[in-house]
């Protein structure tokens, strides 16, 4: 077998421990030290995971179709998703579930959601106290949440809704704790113990209840084609063959829709103002943009926020052939993945790759594997455009009804929330005024 490339020769325990809590400076010093292909062996994995950052590289990972995936996602979503979640299933069976997925998330059909998205965001607006710290993620989360369960499991009952927020919330804080991620990866190493996600099993029962309890609801209605929260859309929809998904693995898609769409949008929301507060004359120009209608530079700060802060770090596959090309050889096997933030901030792509600077979207948009938050290929994330989407509602909004001011001097540190990579303080604001909803715009 042909020898892997280098990489860090300190203990697996001690290269879990980097990436939990230090994952940038571990990237960073292994790039320095190896270049664009690196080996890493985590604890509870028999076989090293490389990391590559180069275009090229990137793009022979990611635009091969018979590329798997390697065990990692399993091991650290399954508990969570199910074994039907689209993000776990391989081949055909993915690419059919990616088929009748895609197309609410996506275009036109999309735009249905686009009063609940502003409804909620308006409301939560309003809710914010004036000249008082308080972190903006949790409220970006409340967004995101209540997003989800109006618009992608379209919950109506108010009871439903009341028991569900909690629970929610309360499975996104679990799986989002580094300190549970070492113990399920050290439960899997030594098999000893109690099962350290037992109790979050329970809590996953209780909200698969009601989730099965809104999917009879929406069998048992007889209007499902003129309803538009995704759904209706997925109860209604048909495989090639003519069958339905079955109801457990509605219920796997729906938990797939909300860690992928709940913690991840909220996050780069996040980071977004993080990143805007700290550079006044985008933020400046960003809201006079706004005011005029012109959303091109909207989409460029969203676009550089999520380079600069790539939200979700990792994309990885398994080789399903060798894989050769200057500078790399891998055998068929290799789990191998892009090291998303060291592909986004190397300078011979982006000048200054660490200065935050929207208008390099504008003026030089990168090629298609320079830029990858939401992966690539067959597996590019379903939920890219939703996700863009409600940032541009929420963006949108926000700086237009408030003045906002940082709350600390220094910018935030990454903690890890299973697969993202969130702000560590939750980004604390201060709003000093708060403007009503759809004012006029000053002369």
């Amino acid at each position: 077998m042909a020898a892997l490339p280098p990489g860090p020769r300190i203990p697996p325990i001690a290269q879990t421990l980097a990436w939990l809590y230090r994952p940038i400076d571990f990237m960073d010093a292994c790039h320095r030290r190896y270049g664009d292909a690196f080996s890493v062996k985590f604890l509870g994995f028999k076989t090293p995971m490389v990391l590559v950052s180069h275009p090229e590289m990137i793009r022979a990972v990611l635009a091969n179709r018979e590329n798997g995936l390697p065990p990692g996602r399993a091991l650290t979503l399954e508990p969570i998703l199910g074994a039907r979640s689209v993000l776990l299933l391989t081949g055909s069976e993915h690419l059919s579930r990616r088929k009748l997925m895609l197309p609410p998330l996506h275009g036109e059909r999309m735009r249905a959601y686009e009063d609940v998205v502003e409804e909620v965001v308006t409301s939560e607006i309003d809710s914010w106290p004036l000249r008082s710290e308080f972190p903006i993620h949790p409220r970006m989360q409340s967004v995101t949440l209540e997003v989800i369960m109006r618009a992608v499991f379209g919950v109506s009952d108010e009871d439903r809704l009341r028991r569900l927020r909690p629970l929610l919330r309360g499975i996104l804080g679990d799986t989002g704790s580094p300190g549970l991620q070492l113990r399920v990866l050290l439960h899997r190493r030594f098999g000893r113990g109690a099962d350290p996600i037992a109790a979050l099993k329970e809590r996953l029962a209780v909200i698969h209840s009601l989730l099965d309890e809104e999917i009879a609801e929406r069998h048992a209605a007889g209007d499902l084609e003129s309803r538009e929260d995704i759904l209706s859309l997925l109860v209604d929809a048909r495989f090639e063959d003519g069958e339905p998904m079955s109801d457990a693995e509605l219920r796997d898609q729906l938990m797939t829709l909300l860690l992928a769409g709940h913690e991840t949008t909220a996050t780069a929301l996040a980071w977004t103002f993080d990143l805007l507060l700290r550079n006044r004359p985008v933020l400046d120009r960003l809201r006079d943009e706004i005011r005029s209608g012109d959303e091109a530079y909207l989409k460029a700060t969203i676009s550089e926020a999520l380079r600069l802060r790539p939200v979700v770090p990792l994309a990885g596959r398994r080789l399903a052939n060798d894989l050769e090309m200057p500078g790399l050889h891998l055998p068929a096997g290799t789990d191998v993945t892009p090291a998303i933030w060291l592909a986004h901030t190397r300078e011979d792509l982006y000048p200054e790759p660490r200065a935050f600077r929207p208008q390099r979207f504008l003026d030089d948009p990168p090629e298609t594997y320079s830029w990858v938050p939401f992966g690539g290929g067959v597996r590019r994330c379903l939920g890219a455009a939703f996700a863009e989407f409600e940032m541009r509602i929420a963006l949108r909004a926000i700086v237009d009804r408030c003045d906002l001011e940082g709350a600390r001097d220094a910018p935030e540190k990454i903690a890890r929330r299973n697969i993202t990579f969130s702000p560590k303080q939750g980004t604390p604001v201060v709003v000093t005024q708060r403007r009503p909803s759809r004012a006029p715009v000053a002369a």
